[in-house]
């Protein structure tokens, strides 16, 4: 059972999660959490303070996060009784204080440092959930990750050593679950061979839970967030959003890498790897079903799924006659993206020219001068992804049609569909984007 971040906000949030896990105790549940909302963001914030060499503002910043905790604590542990979370806290105030006051002077290298503070918040929220679920009367441990998952030393975005995370998990946490005990991990943080503490990145800690879940063969990996499952689209965006009930791996993926935020699907990869259904769960309301995440799920009646989306996307075109009927170009274009470690998202190419979108400009300006190369290169800023995903879109005759004659008065900027055989995905006008999902919301849902 992973819990994210709003899952664990405040006191009320501690309430639910003791609910929820309570009422599961049958099932051997293991229990992986991310930090309290905001908390990760405000050691990001105070790391690139201490960065800039004001260690006393950086961990000043840090206060009122330490407090939220101290808050929970106190709400449920009784005072007198013993608690093993004061000392914590105590203990992460001490070496955050060293790690920020290092990180000021660059006493070590910044990457190693930024991993070693942002680890807190996950250290901070397991042990507090431990101690509250022990105060309810669960009988609950934390273990710490850091003893769990081993990685190679790729600070901010490690790779799982997957054979000896599978070991260490069944030796430490096997044991535990047999004895009717219920362990308590915190996701995204992990450790290097060397001992280093490293974090997975982006959706850590649902990659945390299902690399767990893979290594003990677990019946059901849960996602327990702020939503009831994947939606058929954002529902900021259009209020007949619903959830969907069953979605295949593939579509998951898809939706997920198109800003569908509730899954990343290199995230579940270790459940999808051993077959492991995935359910996404709503916190705030536990009973909802919310949605099923399986190997096959079978074709919707209408072949659409959802509609997902992502904005601030940059259109790069690189026209180049040197392409014409040569090989090698495609190579040296896309070498290019690895040296500054960039990912493309949607491609799509002609007889002499490619375009391409990415997300991350940060390194734009010299991917830019290295494309010049090898041809023309027109940046166009201001566009947004669609993603339509639903099994058998591929195969099935007419849809495209019926998709672009839904929105027939927007300008298409870029298609890209028959890569996947479960999405057809383009490019508009920023400012169209919501319009557009609108639009097709009401025409297929």
């Amino acid at each position: 059972m992973k819990f994210g971040g709003t899952s664990v906000g405040d006191v009320a949030a501690f309430e639910r999660v003791f609910h929820i896990v309570s009422t599961q105790i049958e099932k051997h549940p293991v229990v992986v959490v991310s930090a309290m909302t905001k908390v990760t963001d405000a050691l990001l914030a105070a790391f690139d303070t201490a960065k800039k060499g004001d260690f006393a503002a950086a961990f000043a910043s840090l206060e009122p996060h330490f407090e939220r905790h101290v808050e929970v604590a106190r709400a449920f542990i009784a005072e007198g009784a013993s608690n093993l979370f004061d000392a914590e806290l105590q203990f992460a105030r001490e070496e955050l204080s060293d790690l920020l006051m290092r990180a000021s002077r660059r006493s070590l290298p910044l990457a190693m440092l930024k991993d070693a503070i942002v680890s807190y918040g996950e250290q901070l929220s397991s042990r507090l959930l431990a101690e509250v679920l022990k105060a309810k009367g669960v009988n609950a441990r934390q273990m710490d990750s850091r003893r769990l998952i081993v990685t190679d030393d790729e600070y901010g975005a490690a790779q799982p050593i997957i054979d000896e995370t599978n070991e260490l998990v069944r030796l430490e946490l096997r044991p535990l679950l047999d004895a009717g005990e219920v362990p308590v991990m915190g996701g995204f943080i992990a450790a290097s061979r060397g001992g280093e503490t490293t974090t997975l990145g982006r959706g850590g800690s649902d990659y945390s839970a299902a690399l767990v879940a893979a290594a003990l063969g677990a019946s059901e990996l849960q996602i327990w967030t702020d939503v009831t499952g994947v939606m058929t689209c954002d529902p900021r965006i259009c209020g007949e959003a619903r959830t969907i009930p069953v979605l295949s791996y593939e579509e998951a993926a898809e939706l997920a890498y198109f800003g569908a935020k509730v899954l990343h699907p290199k995230t579940i990869k270790p459940a999808v790897d051993h077959a492991i259904p995935v359910r996404v769960c709503n916190t705030f309301e536990p009973d909802e079903i919310g949605t099923m995440v399986l190997a096959e799920s079978g074709e919707a009646p209408n072949k659409i799924k959802s509609i997902a989306h992502k904005k601030n996307i940059t259109i790069l075109r690189i026209t180049s006659a040197r392409m014409l009927g040569s090989y090698g170009f495609m190579s040296a274009l896309f070498q290019v993206f690895e040296r500054y470690r960039t990912v493309i998202d949607v491609i799509s190419t002609s007889e002499v020219s490619v375009a391409l979108t990415l997300d991350n400009t940060t390194e734009l300006d010299k991917i830019v001068t290295e494309l010049e190369r090898l041809g023309d290169v027109e940046v166009e800023p201001g566009y947004g992804v669609i993603c339509v995903v639903g099994e058998g879109l591929r195969a099935s005759t007419g849809m495209a049609a019926k998709i672009f004659s839904t929105i027939d008065d927007v300008n298409i900027a870029l298609v890209s569909h028959g890569a996947s055989s479960v999405n057809l995905t383009f490019v508009v006008n920023e400012d169209a984007v919501a319009d557009v999902i609108k639009k097709l919301h009401q025409e297929f849902f």
